[in-house]
């Protein structure tokens, strides 16, 4: 049986802090240790410490919601969703490649830049992914691209990772064009990130790709993504579709977007 913590969400002094700053205190016998929601690496190592919190306590939907959607889509055209070969971009300690597995694709393979997630899916969820990669997408060498690029992906998912600064713009983009041309991509976004008013480097990536001729949308639903530690809930965008072709590194220049 896997541990429970105590854990503590702070109050009155969070109240103008971002969402990506946000903390909690872990607490045990050597007093109070302060972790950021983001701090992935410091979560992974405690065994339960992240379902615990993003699940139990703040009720998160994002991986069923997202590979929910995925189907969803797949299903509008005539290709098989039990044959898809997904690549899972931010996968974590393995609990969207657990939902995959659910709705049977056939082949995953996870990829996260840090080495905390991936000792944390072989701990947690052994077997879940056919292979699993630590790599960083924006300094991905020339022959751990090519042996990525031989898994002949039909299909991208990310979830939860995007706009925060844990999957870069670059890094999305390097791993769109590893999938093939009319392959499925699912993800979602906060809400705001649609917001004409964010000049963010991202959320111009984003609705640059969603307008552009290199992905056709077949899903998007606002949802409610999970609770804040306040009890209100975040609602973001999950978005499925299926790429056209490979975007050009111009894109990210052109666009005045940050990569």
């Amino acid at each position: 049986m896997i541990k429970r913590h105590r854990i503590q969400f702070p109050k009155a002094e969070l109240a103008n802090i971002n969402q990506d700053e946000v903390y909690f205190y872990l607490q045990g016998s050597g007093g109070n240790r302060k972790i950021k929601f983001h701090d992935y690496d410091e979560i992974y190592q405690i065994q339960g410490l992240y379902e615990q919190i993003f699940y139990d306590r703040l009720k998160c939907t994002s991986p069923s919601k997202v590979a929910t959607i995925l189907e969803s889509a797949v299903k509008q055209s005539q290709d098989n969703f039990s044959e898809l070969r997904v690549l899972d971009l931010g996968a974590g300690n393995g609990m969207v490649g657990e939902e995959l597995k659910k709705h049977g694709v056939s082949r995953l393979v996870g990829i996260d830049i840090i080495s905390e997630a991936y000792d944390a899916t072989v701990r947690d969820r052994p077997g879940i992914y056919d292979a699993y990669y630590v790599e960083d997408f924006t300094k991905l060498g020339k022959e751990k691209k090519e042996e990525l690029i031989s898994w002949q992906f039909d299909c991208m998912v990310t979830v939860a990772a995007l706009g925060f600064g844990d999957i870069p713009t670059k890094a999305f983009i390097e791993a769109f064009n590893i999938i093939k041309s009319e392959g499925w991509v699912a993800f979602n976004i906060k809400e705001t990130f649609f917001d004409i008013s964010d000049e963010s480097g991202f959320s111009k990536m984003i609705r640059e790709l969603i307008f552009s001729k290199y992905i056709d949308i077949y899903y998007i639903e606002r949802y409610r993504h999970r609770l804040s530690i306040e009890g209100e809930p975040l609602y973001y965008f999950a978005i499925a579709g299926r790429k056209n072709s490979d975007v050009p590194d111009e894109f990210l220049g052109s666009k005045g977007i940050m990569a």
